[in-house]
């Protein structure tokens, strides 16, 4: 996977990292979330939980939990169960700051962005059976993500397997390959049927949070082995510190020697999320043009003079009227995978002489355009292009063309009666109110919401915008929300769709914990990017309409803050009251459902892979669907 990028100065082992994250700010974030990281607490290396005194009554789930905090994790997320009641009630006994969810998919993609706010390893929790089943979804974008995430789960002791105990768990009721083994779901999955393999599951866990990118593991414990007690065994004392991927003196002088050699682009992905100053450091003194994937959105600032635009799905027209105007002789990709949602696989985006693709994935490079001349790099993002500034000569002084700047049309004048919400007005109000008036990070669930954000909000800091793009599951930003908020201590805001808030909320558990989560819910009553592509294709009997649904009455029921907004009058009032309350809140804006999204870019390149319409009339329409 590409953009599973952690830099190297991830906080994963050691107390150094962990300075930058004291333990005590995050309780102030939630009022009843367990316990705070004990300040302390002494991580300088990675300190053996078992020793001689190791008293005789320390079981499994004890030790794991002792294991996790070694490891750097301060929260996990879950769903609790019988199966797993051992397990649980460590976790909560820990230091561990465990939250309840009331959805296994949802606590899993808040763990995933509570890992991306904070850069610390994070724990999902569940039981035997469908707890496990329920879960794969937000770990499966986990993995998509490039995020640090370890599932704990309960399975089918021994004695009682192929006995149809409840919930049972084994070969018998669920495939092991894939879920109890490594594969293309978990990079780690090992089922601990004994205290004895703890000391190695420790010693793998501790290298892998040690290493760039990302990594999802699955520790599966049998209920009776959750209870058996650890005697006469100890953990290895490793002194495991994360480090950098850098790439060799030969790789360095050649991506000198081919950037030299003519204009070039930088097209900056989310791996690149950590060597923020680099690039804008190496744009500003090569004079190169800026694009970046639509999760790369904020690491070079999109108001900056170089910035032509964002590729892919939502993004801007600006980038190929640069590639046609002033067509750069080759392009630095730095952290992307260049797949669909971020290229469409456009030949219009190759340059003349191909790429040089830097990836912490040696796999990435040269897939998505398979075709063209690439110089496969691997390495960390940030320590490469701090050796490219070391090596790459200061650039003549030359008179450049202005560069295309990405398309903002100016908003039309309110109609007499301003109702329902225009989508476009409704995204410069959180422009205006949210992106730039607060620290608050921004995510955007699939769907529209994920086209309207991309194409029309402005970042100028990284990590300020997150969404899902190789899994794009509905729900991720609903939840994942709470995720974000809490690790970051900080308000998180959601633009999510009606569909994926019907979906899968976690509205109740914000509330129960105090998260200051902002959901900005369009309410069109329809999934409404498959409602417009069958539209376009002129197919009718496919519904994809949804009942109105009242969703802040819902969410005051949950005992969350909430208003509906049904004219544009009352967008930027609405915002500055969910920013300055500090409880969970919600805001329904009735949008216009018959507003065109921004998704032209994704129609052509479902035509180009054979999707077509079967009107008679006009057989050249073109579908859009939601991201897949």
């Amino acid at each position: 996977m590409s953009q599973n990028y952690t830099g190297s100065n991830s906080p994963l082992i050691t107390t150094e990292p962990y300075k930058e994250f004291p333990a005590n700010r995050y309780v102030e974030s939630v009022s009843d979330v367990s316990r705070q990281v004990d300040e302390s607490e002494n991580n300088n290396e990675i300190q053996p939980f078992l020793n001689d005194e190791t008293p005789p009554t320390l079981s499994v789930a004890d030790a794991i939990a002792q294991m996790l905090v070694n490891l750097g994790v301060n929260y996990a997320f879950g769903v609790a169960g019988g199966a797993m009641a051992s397990l649980w009630g460590a976790l909560s006994n820990s230091s561990i700051n465990v939250l309840n969810f009331r959805h296994e998919a949802g606590a899993a993609f808040a763990a995933t962005e509570a890992y991306f706010a904070n850069n610390r390893p994070t724990v999902v929790f569940t039981t035997a059976g469908p707890g496990i089943t329920n879960a794969l979804t937000g770990l499966f974008a986990a993995r998509g993500e490039g995020a640090k995430v370890i599932l704990l789960s309960a399975c089918t002791s021994a004695p009682q397997r192929g006995r149809w105990a409840i919930q049972e768990t084994s070969t018998y009721t669920l495939p092991s390959g894939g879920i109890f083994t490594p594969g293309a779901l978990f990079n780690y999955a090992i089922t601990i049927e004994s205290a004895a393999q703890l000391p190695q599951v420790f010693r793998k866990l501790a290298l892998a949070m040690a290493q760039p990118g990302g990594f999802v593991a699955h520790l599966s414990i049998p209920t009776a082995v959750q209870t058996s007690l650890v005697e006469n065994i100890s953990l290895p004392k490793l002194d495991v510190t994360p480090f950098p991927m850098t790439a060799s003196k030969q790789a360095i002088a050649k991506s000198v020697e081919l950037l030299s050699s003519g204009p070039f682009a930088i097209w900056v992905g989310f791996g690149a999320r950590n060597a923020a100053e680099e690039i804008i450091e190496l744009a500003e003194r090569t004079g190169a043009a800026v694009m970046c994937s639509p999760r790369g959105k904020g690491i070079f600032p999109e108001d900056h003079p170089q910035f032509v635009g964002v590729t892919g799905l939502g993004g801007h027209a600006s980038v190929l009227t640069y590639m046609e105007q002033q067509p750069p002789l080759r392009t630095l990709v730095l952290g992307t995978r260049l797949g669909e949602p971020t290229s469409f696989w456009s030949s219009a985006l190759v340059p003349k002489e191909g790429f040089i693709h830097v990836d912490i994935d040696p796999e990435v490079p040269g897939v998505a355009y398979p075709h063209v001349e690439t110089l496969a790099i691997q390495s960390d993002i940030k320590a490469f292009v701090e050796e490219l500034l070391q090596q790459l000569p200061d650039a003549p002084d030359s008179t450049t063309l202005p560069l295309p700047r990405p398309e903002h049309k100016a908003i039309e004048p309110a109609p007499e009666v301003d109702y329902p919400v225009r989508p476009e007005v409704l995204m410069a109000a959180i422009q205006k109110i949210i992106v730039e008036d607060t620290d608050a990070v921004v995510m955007a669930e699939c769907g529209n919401s994920f086209t309207w954000s991309t194409h029309l909000l402005q970042f100028s800091e990284a990590n300020r915008y997150r969404v899902s793009t190789g899994v794009g599951a509905m729900g991720h930003a609903v939840t994942g929300v709470l995720g974000a908020a809490l690790a970051s201590n900080s308000k998180a805001v959601g633009i999510v769709g009606d569909g994926a808030m019907l979906m899968n909320n976690e509205i109740s558990t914000a509330v129960k914990y105090k998260i200051p989560a902002i959901w900005i819910v369009l309410n069109d009553a329809r999934y409404n990017m498959c409602h417009q592509g069958m539209k376009i294709l002129g197919l009718k009997g496919a519904d994809a309409t949804l009942p109105p649904t009242n969703f802040a009455m819902i969410a005051r029921g949950m005992g969350a803050e909430a208003l509906v907004v049904v004219r544009e009058s009352e967008i930027e009032a609405a915002l500055q009251q969910a920013i300055a309350s500090n409880a969970p809140f919600l805001i329904d804006v009735v949008i216009d459902a018959d507003r065109p999204a921004p998704s032209g870019a994704r129609n052509k390149s479902l035509a180009a892979q054979g999707v077509k319409s079967n009107s008679a009339k006009n057989p050249a329409k073109q579908i859009s669907f939601p991201m897949v």
